[in-house]
């Protein structure tokens, strides 16, 4: 994934707090230019880093995903030599993910 540092980060700290939110109100939260907030949240929508939320498919709003708040943590990271940051991200998601007591499975057997 190819993020604009720091305005990338910034927008998914700013969501971190789990609430959704808007670019109009993001843009006035990171004192940055409307347009080009919008131009980078749908490509954190195609990274799944943001998700489109709302009553209304256009409504703009947008909340962070489980994947965002991972690259939120992992920042520190995104630019160290000698680390595949998407690697990173995915193995910390995935490790999230099993260890989140998944119900049911491969040893889920009655012994018939």
């Amino acid at each position: 994934m190819k993020l604009a540092v720091p305005t990338d980060f910034d927008i998914l700290e700013a969501l971190s707090d789990g609430r959704r939110n808007t670019a109009v109100n993001l843009s006035h939260i990171l004192d940055k230019n409307r347009s080009y907030i919008n131009t980078r949240l749908p490509v954190l929508a195609d990274y799944d880093l943001v998700e489109r939320v709302g009553p209304a498919p256009n409504s703009g709003l947008y909340e962070i995903t489980e994947k965002g708040r991972v690259v939120v943590e992992q920042r520190d990271q995104y630019r160290t030599e000698g680390v595949d940051f998407d690697e990173l991200v995915a193995e910390e998601l995935k490790a999230r993910t099993e260890g989140s007591g998944d119900v049911g499975g491969a040893d889920d057997t009655d012994g018939a």
